[in-house]
């Protein structure tokens, strides 16, 4: 049924229907709850959050929850105990910018289609053939329509997966600004030097498990990856995840997961050179917890262009991605990240700025 409705889709371009007045309403009503929540990543964070608990068969809710949880502290990481040292000013804004954009548009792409949902809940029946008019993909029209009819949370998220990776695709990993000011200046920083390609799941008390990006430019990388995140979230660690979410507020800072070994405050001495603060990720004996901010104290709120219009859907043969390949993952990541760390820490150390 998707396969032969998105190959229609694929060759025929239907105009959208004309919207009642009542349509009309929800539509506004759903624009301005989105701006409203889409003020920055910790604003997002808990929205996602929100909906998830009153609505757990949304599972990418969750998912979305997590994944931006790391995206907020790959933003306040720029002004952090490492970064400060290593990039210059310009090039941690660019940076922020980067990542704040792609936050930014995932949300005002995908809690319309969450609020669409919760009032077709409402109403008793599916809205979906509105999603046109929040230019949202015909993709995802066909998704939540089958989700309506048969509650395939696996196809949903997937979709969802495939969905919010294609509709980045040339609002921002392709666009010429970004590629030229962040992804081509930072391709090496980003795969061999910082924590960006990770991305982490806490649970329990000070456990994290996830899973590393390698070809971020790569939209077949990207999806495959959150497939992979997709299982270790729900089928290992579910609900240790969800409780451990429920019970940390999301600030933007890496205290939030680690308190024994970072802080919001800034521990260091000025004047003093640098110290090497951990090993074997733990704090040497004496030594400082490492800076790292809430989102609230590292940036302020932007204002953002409108989204680019237009769908990214074209190609009917993405419903490959859609099968479950029951791929058994592992999704240790502590030793790694923790190597991280101390890579960074010994170029702060050695207090070599990284050039380009």
């Amino acid at each position: 049924m998707i396969t032969e409705d998105l190959k229609k889709k694929s060759k025929f371009i239907q105009p959208p229907s004309q919207v009642t007045k009542s349509e009309g309403v929800i539509l506004d009503k759903i624009r301005k709850k989105t701006q409203e929540f889409n003020l920055n990543n910790v604003t997002r964070t808990k929205a996602y959050l929100d909906y998830y608990i009153r609505y757990p068969d949304i599972h990418w809710a969750f998912l979305g929850h997590m994944v931006s949880r790391n995206g907020g502290w790959n933003m306040t990481d720029l002004k952090g105990e490492f970064l400060t040292r290593l990039i210059s000013r310009k090039d941690r804004q660019d940076f922020f910018q980067f990542l704040e954009r792609g936050n930014w548009l995932i949300f005002q792409d995908v809690y319309p289609q969450f609020l669409l949902y919760e009032e077709s809940l409402r109403q008793r029946r599916p809205l979906f053939h509105l999603f046109v008019h929040l230019n949202i993909s015909t993709f995802m029209e066909t998704i939540w329509n089958e989700f309506w009819k048969n509650k395939n949370t696996y196809i949903l998220t997937i979709a969802m997966i495939i969905n919010e990776q294609s509709y980045l695709e040339k609002r921002v990993v392709q666009n010429p600004k970004f590629k030229k000011n962040v992804l081509n200046k930072f391709e090496f920083l980003l795969q061999d030097w910082l924590s960006f390609n990770h991305i982490l799941f806490p649970y329990g008390s000070g456990k994290i498990a996830g899973k590393t990006l390698h070809q971020f430019e790569l939209l077949h990388e990207r999806i495959v990856l959150g497939k992979k995140l997709y299982r270790i979230l729900f089928k290992d660690i579910h609900q240790m995840a969800v409780e451990w979410a429920k019970s940390h507020h999301h600030t933007g800072s890496r205290k939030d997961y680690w308190p024994h070994i970072f802080n919001t405050v800034n521990e260091g001495t000025p004047g003093y050179p640098y110290q090497l603060h951990l090993k074997s990720c733990q704090l040497r004996p004496g030594a400082k917890r490492m800076y790292s901010p809430t989102l609230e104290n590292a940036w302020k709120n932007i204002s953002h262009k409108e989204a680019e219009i237009g769908d990214w859907f074209t190609d009917w043969r993405v419903v490959d991605y859609l099968i479950d390949d029951e791929e058994i993952i592992d999704g240790e990541i502590q030793d790694e990240y923790c190597k991280t760390l101390e890579r960074l820490e010994l170029a702060a150390l050695a207090k070599k700025a990284i050039t380009f």
